[in-house]
């Protein structure tokens, strides 16, 4: 029998959409919440630490802390433009946490690289099952595995 831990983390990030047509494409940042769901089926064995649990959610902070939260957390994220020149001079001394990605950071987007930083991160026999990043207190996007 399968069951399903969701943890909750929060963290600030700024980004900016140069693709888009609108107010995003200006650096800008959110308070984004993101709800990481991983399955398996609980430990049976009496006298075990972890009987009865599928995983402990200290376990799956940990894991999520060190491969997402801590490096996005007050993060400043743009997206690669293959050909051109990066603009980190103007930014220098503002921006010691700047991620250069190769893709539009999109909530989307970012959901999907979020998945492939936690690919294989959980112990045999759990498994990531889904992640939902809420942009604003408003508007998510899920990613089911």
């Amino acid at each position: 029998m399968l069951l399903r831990l969701t943890k909750r983390f929060t963290f600030e990030m700024a980004h900016a959409l140069p693709s888009y047509q609108g107010k995003c494409h200006n650096i800008h940042g959110h308070s984004y919440k993101l709800y990481v769901t991983v399955e398996g089926t609980p430990l049976q064995q009496e006298g075990a630490s972890s009987d009865g649990m599928v995983l402990d959610f200290g376990s799956i902070k940990a894991i999520v802390q060190q491969r997402l939260v801590d490096p996005f957390d007050h993060a400043l994220v743009l997206p690669r433009t293959p050909g051109t020149a990066q603009p980190t001079d103007a930014l220098d001394g503002f921006a010691a946490k700047l991620i250069w990605v190769d893709f539009q950071p999109t909530t989307e987007n970012l959901l999907l690289h979020f998945a492939h930083l936690l690919d294989g991160a959980f112990p045999a026999g759990t498994r990531l099952h889904s992640l939902k990043l809420y942009e604003t207190e408003s508007s998510c996007a899920e990613l089911i595995l």
